[in-house]
């Protein structure tokens, strides 16, 4: 079972992927949107665990 921090990680990339072969500009911008949601989730996956390591 893929954990929820290389879920967002690896959505992330196809989202940016998606965004750089859009045709459109809407199209663009809605994958850079969804790109930057994801790594922004898989960030506060991290957080918890790096928050734990420095206590």
């Amino acid at each position: 079972m893929e954990s929820d921090l290389r879920y967002y990680l690896r959505r992330a990339a196809e989202e940016r992927t998606a965004a750089h072969r859009s045709v459109t500009d809407q199209a663009r911008e809605r994958h850079s949107s969804l790109a930057r949601e994801f790594a922004e989730r898989a960030q506060a996956c991290t957080a918890p665990a790096l928050q734990a390591m420095s206590a």
